[in-house]
């Protein structure tokens, strides 16, 4: 496979610091993925890949919803390909063809996804991209799934749907996504973030009249996400999620 790289060097001026971001692009027939490395001050450093659709076209005015897919624990760290290990990265490996341009960023510890830093890239996908503001979706698994949840909590207004895989949130605030289209995915067997963490969110939303989908799988333990992101319906259902 023929790759052509490009090196492109901007700097953004955001809340007072910079971000510098060196572009490292390769073309492949399923798509294109970017390699990116952000820096913000001494206390950011994040990587993530960028998967653009086929048809999508920088000077064609046709937007594209976006979906960002936040990993695990276990991918966390500087090795940029361990994104690839499950979700959509994987699929998109195995030659899976998505509708969506899709951010998949790599947290760079184990501290846990930052709503802030999540935000801002948003922001700069939205400014360097064709991207529908209304077709912007939010997936993740177990630490990416708590994810989810903290960045629809805290950015409600930004998504149109939102899916986390065996995550956890604080169900006291599920007002604040109340109308908000959500398709939550635990495993019944999963002894790393009990189903609870699902079940309790689930009902809090159910109690405030919440359009929320949920998926138990029975013999499902904390892999949960291989058999929800196979699911084609989750895809379907996203697909029609944009207004």
């Amino acid at each position: 496979m023929k790759k052509c790289k490009i090196l492109i060097v901007f700097i953004l001026f955001v809340s007072g610091f910079f971000i510098l971001i060196p572009f490292d692009l390769m073309s492949q027939q399923k798509g294109m993925y970017f390699k990116v490395e952000v820096k913000k001050n001494v206390f950011l450093e994040t990587n993530f890949l960028l998967y653009l659709p086929e048809g999508y076209n920088k000077n064609d005015p046709k937007e594209w919803p976006l979906l960002l897919f936040l990993h695990g624990m276990g991918e966390c760290g500087d090795m940029l390909e361990m994104v690839k290990k499950n979700g959509p990265p994987m699929l998109i490996e195995h030659g899976k063809k998505f509708p969506f341009i899709i951010v998949s960023p790599q947290c760079p510890d184990t501290t846990g996804w930052s709503v802030k830093v999540l935000d801002m890239l948003l922001n700069e996908m939205d400014r360097l991209y064709n991207v529908n503001k209304n077709c912007i979706f939010v997936t993740g698994l177990s630490m990416g799934g708590h994810g989810t949840w903290e960045l629809a909590l805290a950015y409600p207004e930004r998504f149109a749907a939102i899916v986390p895989v065996c995550g956890w949130a604080d169900p006291s605030k599920a007002a604040l996504i109340k109308d908000l289209p959500v398709w939550v995915f635990h495993g019944e067997k999963d002894d790393v973030v009990p189903p609870e963490e699902s079940i309790n969110m689930v009902n809090a939303l159910k109690a405030l009249g919440s359009p929320v989908k949920f998926t138990l799988y029975p013999d499902a333990d904390h892999d949960s996400w291989t058999e929800a992101y196979n699911d084609p319906e989750l895809w379907e259902w996203l697909g029609g999620g944009c207004h």
